[in-house]
C-alpha cells in the first residue's frame, strides 16, 4: 500500500486542496466541541468516522476539541492502510479552541461565512451529531443553501434522537404554514446509530462514483 501524503500545513496553498480535491468523496461531521473525550457520544462519533477512513472516504471537521477531535481521531486510525485525508477548518475567535493532532490539512478562517463554504464546497455528505447553537447554524446553513440549489442534493444525516423534536418544529410551523415545500425535507435523514449513518454514506458514495451529483431521495425509512 502506498504512504500516505500528510500535508502539514497551516493554510495549504490552493494547488495542494486542488490536488486532494480531485475524485474524492467526503463528509463533513458537525458537533458539540464540548464532548470529553469518555463520553459515549464521543466513543461513537470516533467510531463512525474510523469507518469512513476504513472506506477510503475523507472526513471534514471544524478541527477543534471535542466530537471534532473524536471524528479525526477516529478517521485517522481507520484511514491508515489508504489514501483518505482529514480535514480541520479552523475558526478565529476569542476563546481560542484547542487544534486536535488528529489532521491531514488544517485551515483557519477568520469569518464563519469563509469556513462554511468551504465546508460545503467539500463535502458530499453532511453529518450532524448532537451540538449547541454552532452545530445548529451548520445544519442550517448546509440545509439552506440545497434549498436555494447553492448546493447539490446530498444527504444531511441527523445523528441522535435530540434532532427528531426539531424536525417535528419544521414540519409544523414551517411546513404546515408553506414557508418550506415538501421536497426540501427529500434530503434530511434521521440517523439513531451509526450502522444507519453508513448505509446512506456508502450509497451516496456509490452514487457519486457513478456520477450522480445528486442523492436519492429520502426513503421511507429514514423519514421517521
Amino acid at each position: 500500500m502506498r504512504r500516505k501524503k500528510r500535508y502539514k500545513l497551516e493554510n495549504p496553498p490552493q494547488r495542494v486542496l486542488k490536488e486532494i480535491r480531485k475524485g474524492h468523496f467526503r463528509v463533513a461531521i458537525f458537533g458539540s466541541a464540548r464532548i470529553k473525550k469518555g463520553d459515549a457520544l464521543y466513543k461513537q462519533v470516533y467510531e463512525l468516522a474510523r469507518q469512513i477512513g476504513a472506506e477510503n472516504i475523507d472526513v471534514v471537521t471544524g478541527g477543534g476539541p471535542g466530537l471534532m477531535e473524536a471524528a479525526n481521531r477516529g478517521h485517522k486510525a481507520g484511514s491508515k492502510d489508504n489514501q483518505a485525508h482529514s480535514f480541520g477548518l479552523l475558526i478565529d475567535i476569542p476563546d481560542a479552541q484547542a487544534i486536535n493532532k488528529s489532521l491531514d490539512v488544517k485551515k483557519e478562517f477568520r469569518r464563519f461565512t469563509g469556513r462554511l463554504d468551504t465546508f460545503m464546497a467539500l463535502s458530499n455528505v453532511v453529518v450532524v451529531a448532537p451540538g449547541g447553537i454552532g452545530t445548529t447554524l451548520e445544519l442550517f446553513y448546509t440545509w439552506q443553501l440545497i434549498q436555494v440549489d447553492k448546493k447539490s442534493e446530498i444527504p444531511v444525516i441527523l445523528l441522535g434522537k435530540m434532532w427528531k423534536e426539531l424536525m417535528k418544529w419544521v414540519k409544523k410551523w414551517q411546513l404546515k404554514n408553506e414557508f418550506m415545500e415538501a421536497k426540501d425535507m427529500n434530503t434530511i435523514f434521521l440517523a439513531k446509530n451509526n450502522k444507519q449513518v453508513m448505509e446512506i454514506i456508502k450509497k451516496a458514495h456509490a452514487d457519486y462514483l457513478k456520477g450522480k451529483t445528486k442523492y436519492v431521495k429520502v426513503s421511507k425509512k429514514n423519514k421517521k
